[in-house]
């Protein structure tokens, strides 16, 4: 998934909703973003999303 293709996605949610990610064994609220830019030639630039690590 894109960052345009996941903004659309969220863009269709109410503006209010937390959001969680899986993380294996159960459900984390996504705390933040860490961003690559390349991972050498040919490859793309990554979003990473970051879960919380209070729950």
């Amino acid at each position: 998934m894109t960052v345009a293709e996941l903004l659309e996605e969220l863009a269709k949610l109410p503006k209010d909703a937390v959001v969680l990610m899986d993380n294996g064994g159960g459900l984390s609220l996504v705390a933040g973003v860490d961003f690559v830019a390349d991972q050498g030639p040919g490859a793309p630039a990554e979003v990473i999303l970051l879960p919380s690590m209070d729950e």
